[in-house]
């Protein structure tokens, strides 16, 4: 075997470092398209929630 058939052995500092420059890249480049799609959609109400009438049930 010669040592073009093995991987090069790579810290795990170095290895930390190109995921996380990979993921901040990532997050880059996709970081525009996310604020178009949110703004495109519509407002909702935030009054979905159903009120809790437990004291009316129970009397208190």
């Amino acid at each position: 075997m010669s040592n073009a058939d093995q991987p090069k052995k790579v810290s795990l500092q170095e290895l930390m470092k190109q995921k996380l420059a990979d993921k901040q890249q990532t997050k880059n480049a996709g970081q525009g398209h996310k604020m178009a799609a949110k703004s495109a959609q519509p407002l909702q109400s935030q009054q979905t929630k159903k009120r809790n009438n437990q004291r009316k049930r129970t009397g208190v």
